[in-house]
């Protein structure tokens, strides 16, 4: 049963890194223009697409926190971190790609598949630039 004296500390990081990651998504749908969530109850694929993509980007590098971080606040600032990498992705494709936003919400697969990947790809960057 020795194994499970580790439990309490990995409930508190699955709890603050999903509450990490929970705040993050609900920053980046206030802070972008297309309003996903909206767009997704409303039955847009490529709204759905974006945000899958957002999360993921947001999900790697906050998993590179868990794996590398040394507690809590360090854990959270990466996420945060991560959260302003992937605001910085998608205010840059915005001012290079103008109409993105747009097509996304007027339900623009293609559109939605690349903002996703690049989210997705700056995540999985972000997260291997916090490995030691």
């Amino acid at each position: 049963m020795s194994y499970l004296t580790t439990l309490p500390n990995f409930a508190l990081a699955f709890g603050a890194s999903l509450l990490a990651l929970g705040v993050a998504i609900a920053i980046y749908v206030v802070v972008t223009p297309i309003r996903e969530f909206t767009l997704v109850e409303q039955g847009n694929n490529a709204a759905a697409i974006s945000l899958g993509g957002a999360l993921l980007g947001l999900a790697a590098p906050i998993a590179s926190a868990i794996a590398h971080s040394r507690d809590l606040v360090d854990l959270l600032v990466w996420s945060l971190v991560a959260l302003v990498a992937q605001l910085l992705v998608h205010v840059a494709v915005n001012l290079c790609w103008r109409g993105v936003s747009r097509q996304i919400a007027a339900g623009s697969h293609s559109h939605a598949i690349v903002l996703a990947a690049l989210s997705v790809a700056v995540g999985l960057v972000n997260a291997a630039c916090l490995t030691p």
